[in-house]
């Protein structure tokens, strides 16, 4: 995949890929998220997304709003632990329109009071479903369980009793200390001549003034296992166990994508669903997931139960992570795990939105984005050893945490 790249003199770095098909997309990356905030701001990264949408020098909300939407276009944003994004579809032509919303949205907005106390309610709303919602929250609570009292583990809403305290000076100190041009990038991928995007880049973001980030995010430590019990009063059981994990600087988290695929990734033929599901009927919810971060990353199995099919469950999900410990995967298995994966890789790329945002976040971090045939040729590389190394580290039962909500 070619892309063309351009750094502006503020340090704002532009990553395009050409596109011929007649929607584009375009978005802004910063390289702040939760684990940011201070124990007192927990949640204000998040609300900045919402609010930043709420009216800007130029603009009132309906305008913002209404931008992109006139011509038929969206914009959206969203907020993780480490990053946060706003990002447009629009036909080709609309690209300077795209391009002044985001500087402006971004760079001018005023927070107006009235809009900012509105948007707790939405936001406490969107807390209390979330509340609503065991196999949604249990991913939150084990992060906090396994990241235990450090700020990587806080759950990226907040609380409503903290939400209520936001002033417009929290979201603009918050903003001072965060949104650095150095730490920013801007994707984009359609039909334009890049020389003329680099234009319109320089026009609406030019005038920036440079700020360069002095500090570096405190790394997490100490990992040790914990178990914990939720009652709560529903028909199910949910579970989620896992380790702390290869972080996104690692060289072996390829590995580690591969095994978790195998075990309980996306395909109807992994481990975990084969087993639980497809031969024992105990769950209909299961998967594992792995989650690189900065400087650590987290890998957990989930599931959802009948309450007397748990224990059960739970010694299925262990067999079949004694198995990826113990046996190593034949020629074949080997060959089918990493086809599946290559090929899971290749569709996914074919939504353009998410892509440039992925290659957005990969030069925030690397200043680079591998293309899909270096991808290949590690995943390649991989062997059975690496995989059963990797698996008995990872999915040691000993280093293993476990949350149940039952």
């Amino acid at each position: 995949m070619e892309y063309q790249t351009h750094t502006l003199a503020n340090g704002l770095r532009l990553v395009h890929l050409p596109d011929n098909r007649p929607v584009a997309y375009c978005g802004l990356l910063v390289n702040t998220g939760s684990r940011d905030e201070k124990e007192h701001e927990h949640g204000i990264a998040h609300f900045i997304e919402h609010v930043i949408f709420k009216g800007t020098t130029r603009r009132k909300a309906y305008h913002i709003l209404s931008r992109m939407d006139d011509v038929g276009g969206e914009i959206n944003a969203y907020t993780t632990k480490e990053e946060t994004a706003f990002y447009t579809a629009f036909l080709n032509p609309h690209y300077d329109r795209a391009l002044d919303l985001l500087s402006d949205i971004v760079f001018h907005s005023i927070f107006p009071v009235n809009e900012l106390e509105k948007e707790k309610a939405v936001i406490i709303d969107e807390i209390n479903s979330c509340k609503d919602n065991p196999a949604d929250l249990i991913f939150d609570d084990f992060e906090e369980l396994v990241f235990h009292k450090h700020p990587i583990g806080r759950n990226i809403l907040g609380t409503p009793r903290q939400l209520q305290s936001f002033t417009r000076d929290d979201i603009f100190r918050f903003m001072n200390r965060n949104y650095h041009t150095d730490q920013m990038v801007i994707c984009s991928t359609g039909q334009i001549k890049f020389s003329k995007l680099v234009r319109l880049v320089e026009k609406h973001f030019g005038d920036i003034p440079e700020r360069v980030r002095d500090w570096h995010r405190d790394p997490f430590t100490g990992y040790r296992t914990r178990e914990k019990i939720n009652r709560i009063n529903t028909h199910q059981a949910h579970c989620i166990m896992g380790n702390i994990a290869y972080n996104v600087m690692d060289q072996r988290r390829l590995t580690l994508m591969l095994l978790n695929n195998l075990l309980g990734g996306q395909g109807l033929n992994s481990r975990l669903n084969l087993s639980l599901r497809e031969k024992h009927a105990y769950a209909y919810d299961i998967e594992s997931t792995f989650t690189p971060y900065f400087d650590t990353g987290v890998l957990s199995v989930y599931f959802g139960t009948d309450k007397e099919k748990l224990d059960k469950s739970i010694k299925l999900v262990h067999y079949e992570l004694n198995k990826l410990r113990t046996k190593k995967l034949g020629t074949l298995q080997l060959r089918r795990a990493k086809n599946q994966i290559l090929g899971q890789i290749a569709i996914a790329s074919e939504n353009r939105e998410n892509l440039i945002l992925t290659v957005a976040k990969s030069f925030l971090l690397f200043n680079r984005f591998d293309s899909y045939k270096v991808i290949s040729r590690t995943i390649e590389s991989i062997t059975s050893s690496q995989l059963i190394e990797t698996a008995n580290e990872i999915l040691d039962p000993n280093q293993l945490s476990t949350l149940i909500f039952q």
